[in-house]
């Protein structure tokens, strides 16, 4: 693991935070770890025993926080934060080269569609036909995901409730499922 890039400090988006010891281990060094100020902030706070000095024990993550607020290099590429909404909560995406993910998102500014211009693999969250508060619902992921123009979609964080079968027979050309183990060439 070369760095991580942080979207935002839900549970299910940091609570990995801790399994990054043993890539420490074999790797023998510190993993960059990107993300917004306030994201960071919460990383802290979280996981406040591998940011204070004291007990090793069995170790705890050797990690850098690297705040976020403009394009950034990031091995050999340039990383560009995408600013979305997931509810009132800023959140960010992240585009390296024709590749962007973009995930818990309910609105996408006009700013940060112009940023995702020209992307060729788009990751997006699609939660589920019912409208959310704080996430697309699988029409509205379709139509952002018509409006950025990616030759490849991929829906992720779908809720259990959605029918993955029935979802991939409905879904335009171009726009998929992504599943566990899925790889994607964005080079």
């Amino acid at each position: 693991v070369d760095a991580v890039l942080y979207t935002h400090p839900h549970a299910d988006h940091v609570f990995g935070l801790d399994d990054l010891r043993p890539f420490n281990f074999r790797q023998g060094a510190t993993i960059p770890c990107y993300g917004s100020a306030t994201t960071l902030e919460r990383l802290r706070q979280i996981f406040a025993y591998v940011f204070e000095a004291g007990e090793e024990g069995g170790g705890k993550p050797k990690l850098e926080l690297v705040e976020v607020a403009a394009p950034f290099p990031l091995l050999g590429d340039t990383v560009v934060p995408v600013p979305v909404e997931h509810g009132s909560m800023p959140v960010l995406g992240y585009r390296v080269g024709p590749f962007a993910v973009v995930t818990d998102v309910n609105r996408i500014p006009a700013a940060s569609f112009a940023l995702l211009e020209g992307v060729e693999v788009l990751v997006l969250s699609a939660l589920r036909y019912r409208p959310h508060s704080t996430h697309f619902t699988i029409d509205e992921a379709v139509e952002a995901a018509a409006r950025v123009g990616a030759r490849r979609t991929i829906f992720t964080h779908i809720a259990h409730d959605v029918d993955h079968g029935a979802l991939r027979r409905e879904l335009p050309p171009g726009v998929e499922i992504g599943y566990d183990g899925l790889l994607v060439d964005f080079a």
